[in-house]
This record gives structure tokens, sequence and C-alpha cells, in this order.
């Protein structure tokens, strides 16, 4: 076999496509679920049937359109510790304008995409304007959005709402949940605007180097204060899939899914101290996160060793994310 310097160039080429592909945001987040995909397939003959499949993305849903939101702050540089109190209050509210005041539903969820938008505004404000830090500032509201959910409801949970909600929840557009087809859309959108959008430029400048994107004419507070309200309003489109599902405002309902949602940013390979990251790596992170549980639920293990094993799995893909790049 002749070997020229075309066919050594070739291989060069393809040794950098390689490279090249290694290289990119997707590349560690693709990798981490294809195996783990893998290794619970071996684990248990169920996992890739069609209905268990559906009830994954299901599962994930919720947490995954969190995750959009906290994906645009962290690209930031910030936390938002208050997306599952947030996501509860709007629940809760709109359950509760529905039943004890009476309002359309329609009204009633509408309204509740606003309380959420405001809530993230007002979050905004605090760290653009206020200079507090994301992390404190976002800690108080999800205390304040928690505490009014259940002075609200008093503690109970918001029943009786209309059937109809349901199709939020639990609904189907042929084999496709609904909520996952809520999903889709919403990252969807998130996608354009971070990569078809100035504002999606100057997220990205933001979280970079602040200092240096306001010198470059970045409107730094107020791209802050749009991303908080993004984060404020996914809280709200979580929501209202949420009442679906449970038929019911919950005031308790969201614990720990900040965790999550973070938890999926990170794995998707969106750096936690901002500037890098891709929306689809979120999407793959928040899928990522649910074959885990899924598969570790499928295997039968212990609810709180699971803790265990996906702490450390965050913590691994952190940490080789690190290297990797």
């Amino acid at each position: 076999m002749s070997y020229d310097a075309n066919t050594e160039a070739a291989g060069k080429s393809g040794g950098l496509n390689i490279l090249r592909v290694l290289q990119s945001p997707l590349a560690l987040p693709l990798i981490g679920l294809i195996v783990v995909s893998v290794l619970m397939s071996l684990a248990s003959d169920n996992f890739f049937s069609l209905g268990n499949i559906m009830n994954v993305l299901r599962q994930v849903s919720v947490v995954g359109i969190l995750a959009v939101g906290m994906t645009f702050v962290i690209l930031t540089g910030g936390i938002d510790l208050s997306v599952g109190a947030v996501m509860a209050l709007v629940g809760t509210l709109s359950a509760g304008l529905m039943v004890k005041s009476g309002l359309p539903a329609e009204l009633a969820l509408v309204i509740g995409l606003f309380i959420g938008l405001g809530i993230g505004l007002i979050n905004g404000v605090l760290v653009a304007w206020g200079k507090m830090p994301a992390i404190i500032v976002t800690l108080a509201t999800m205390g304040m959005a928690r505490g009014l959910g259940l002075i609200y409801s008093g503690g109970y949970p918001v029943s009786g709402i209309p059937s109809w909600i349901s199709w939020f929840g639990v609904g189907r557009i042929g084999v496709i949940p609904v909520p996952v087809v809520i999903m889709v859309v919403v990252y969807g959108l998130a996608w354009v605007l971070l990569q078809r959008t100035a504002f999606g430029r100057h997220v990205y400048a933001l979280g970079g180097n602040e200092n240096a994107a306001r010198l470059s004419g970045v409107k730094t507070r107020r791209v802050k204060l749009a991303v908080y309200g993004i984060s404020g309003f996914t809280s709200a489109i979580a929501a209202m899939i949420l009442i679906g599902r449970l038929m019911s405002g919950q005031p308790n309902a969201g614990v720990g899914f900040e965790l999550d949602a973070i938890a999926a940013v990170v794995l998707g390979g969106t750096a936690i101290a901002g500037g890098r990251g891709l929306i689809l790596g979120t999407l793959i992170g928040a899928v990522l996160l649910g074959i885990l549980n899924n598969g570790l639920n499928l295997m039968g293990i212990n609810p709180y060793l699971q803790d265990v094993i996906k702490g450390g799995i965050i913590l691994l893909a952190i940490y080789i994310g690190r290297e990797w790049r």
C-alpha cells in the first residue's frame, strides 16, 4: 500500500477532527450518557423499553426545565437556589387562585407565570443593582418563597383544580408525554436565545469576564436582571407541569430540586464559574441524571446510597471536566 503526502495530510486532518470533537463541550456529557445508559441496560432488561424511556423523560421534564433557567444564571457566574421554592409557591398560588378565588384556570396559570418572572426579577435587581452575592440573595428568597407558600395554604396541599390541568402533567401527544414536549420547546427557545442573539453573546461575555464585558459596552446589570428573570419564569413553567401531575398545589414540593438543577447543568459541561457551556449539554445532563435515578431504582439500590452515588458522580464529572479542558 502506497503512502504519500495526501495520505499523511488526510490522517492529520482526521486526527484534528477527532481532537476537535473531543474538545467540544458536549463530548464529555455525551460520553457519560452513553456509558451510564450501557451500564444500566446491562443491569436491567427493562431499561431500554419504550415505556421506561418515556417514563424517564417525563420524570426528567420538571428538573430539566428548572435547569434551563439555571444554565443562564450559571453562565453569567451566578447561582439561583430559589428555583424549587419558587416552583412550589407558583404552583400553590395558581391552584389557590383557581380553587379559593374562583378565577378561570387559564388566567390563574398566566398569573402564576408572571409571579415566577417577578420573583426572578427581584433576585436580579438585588444581585445586579444591590450588588449582593447571588447565593445569599437566592437563599433568602428560597426561604421566603417556601414560607409564603406554607402561609397561603396553611401547610396543606391546595386540591380541587379542574381536571383538564392534568394534561400538562400526564397528557400525551401521540406516544410522547406532554411534559417532554414542553421541555423540548423550552430548550429550543433557550438555544435560540443563547446561540442566535446578541443577548446570548452578552451572557457568555459576562460570565467570561464581567469587567471586560462592561468595557466592551455590555449592559451587565440588565443581562443579570434578564437571566434571573428567565430562571424565575422557567420555575413557573415547571410548576405548571407539577400541578398537572399532582393535581394540586403543594407548598412542600420541589425540596432539593435546585440541587438537581445545578447537577444537571454541571453534568452537562457548563463551567460553574461561568462563561462556558451549552444549553444542549444541560439537556444531556438532565437526561443523564434521570437515567441514573431510574437505573438505580430498577436495580433496587437503597435510596440513601443513591444520593451518595449521585454525589460522587457529580464530583467526578466536575473533576474530569476540569482536567479535560
